[in-house]
Parts: C-alpha cells; sequence; structure tokens
C-alpha cells in the first residue's frame, strides 16, 4: 500500500471511532454493511464484521440504542454501559480500518487512538446527559439525543464518504473535550481545596 493509503484507512477508522462516542452501534453497523458489501476490506482478523450474523445483531443493537436515550433513566443507565461499550467499538473500529501492518501496530493504533477518541467524546456527552438531567429533570435529555443520533449517522456517513473531512472534525471535537474536562476537573479541585479547612498552625 503507498503511504496515503495508509493515511486514509486510519483517518477512515478514527473518524469511524469518533462516531461510536455518540452511539456505539451505528457506526458498528455501517463498517459491517461497507465489509458485507465490499465497499470496504477488513483487516486481518475481522472478516466477522461483515458477516450477516453480525449486520443482524448491530442492526438490531443500534435501534435498541438510539431508541433506548429517548426514554428517562433509560439514557442514563446507557450511559454507564456505552462508556466502557464505546472504548471498545472504538478500539475494533479503529484497528479493522488498518490493513497490513503488525497486529501488534494496529491493536496498539487501535487502543491509543481509536478507544481514546471514542471514549473522551462518550465521556464528553454522558457529562452532558448528567447535567441536562439536573438542570431540566430530563425534558432536555431526548433533544440531546437527537442531536447525538444525527451526530452519529451524519459523522458515519462523512466519515465513509470523506474519510480525512471527518477524522480532522473528529479530532478537533476530541480536543475541545478534552480542555473542557481539564478545565473543569481543575474547578473540582480548586473548589474542594477552598472547602478544605486549613490545619492550625502550631
Amino acid at each position: 500500500m503507498q503511504p496515503q493509503e495508509y493515511l486514509l484507512s486510519g483517518a477512515l477508522g478514527l473518524a469511524l471511532a469518533a462516531c461510536s462516542g455518540f452511539r456505539v452501534f451505528v457506526p458498528m453497523l455501517a463498517a459491517s454493511l461497507a465489509y458485507r458489501t465490499g465497499l470496504l476490506q477488513p483487516s486481518a482478523g475481522f472478516a466477522w464484521l461483515g458477516s450477516w450474523a453480525a449486520v443482524a445483531a448491530l442492526g438490531t443493537a443500534t435501534v435498541a440504542e438510539i431508541l433506548g436515550y429517548y426514554f428517562p433513566v433509560v439514557d442514563n443507565v446507557l450511559d454507564s454501559i456505552t462508556t466502557p461499550a464505546s472504548f471498545i467499538a472504538g478500539t475494533v473500529l479503529m484497528t479493522a480500518a488498518l490493513p497490513d501492518l503488525d497486529p501488534a501496530v494496529r491493536w496498539g493504533l487501535g487502543i491509543v487512538v481509536g478507544g481514546s477518541t471514542a471514549g473522551i467524546i462518550q465521556t464528553g456527552t454522558s457529562l452532558l446527559r448528567a447535567g441536562s438531567t439536573l438542570t431540566t429533570a430530563g425534558l432536555g435529555n431526548p433533544i440531546l439525543a437527537t442531536i447525538e443520533n444525527t451526530l452519529a449517522i451524519v459523522g458515519t456517513a462523512l466519515a465513509l464518504l470523506l474519510p480525512a473531512l471527518a477524522a480532522g472534525l473528529g479530532l478537533v471535537l476530541v480536543l475541545y473535550i478534552a480542555t473542557r474536562l481539564r478545565r473543569w476537573r481543575l474547578r473540582r479541585t480548586n473548589r474542594r481545596a477552598a472547602a478544605t479547612p486549613a490545619l492550625p498552625s502550631r
């Protein structure tokens, strides 16, 4: 493969991994259909992702996940499940998109790049939902779910059509969320420090 082909494969994997931070199964289903129809070729060991069994299972899971986020309480339960699941999905999608590489390198990139990308975005959306639950008593959660569903579907389509552009947008989003999370943690640390009474000096 030419260097640009490796870059495009990596961009595709990164973009799909980013989308799995919004909805775990939407990009997984899209990748499965792409592998099933021959639009894309999975790397060694991931032929199962293009099987009819995988398409059926991922299709069912996709519908359940999308609808589940419209129900109060269920959406917060789903967040606790999909946070680790998004990391796994991001890792699989990134690794499956990187052909002709040493397995250790592929899995390493899948975990570090794909898994981390999906995990950071999922963490950001989970915190947004928790904030919406507290401030709107959950009434704003369906709006947030609709936005996430749209981003997952549109982002996945963009990843398949223009992977480099989708990967760039995904990286920008990851950097933004990571910066916001860092500031949030610093504020929490400072508040705790301010609330802790100072020890009397001897």
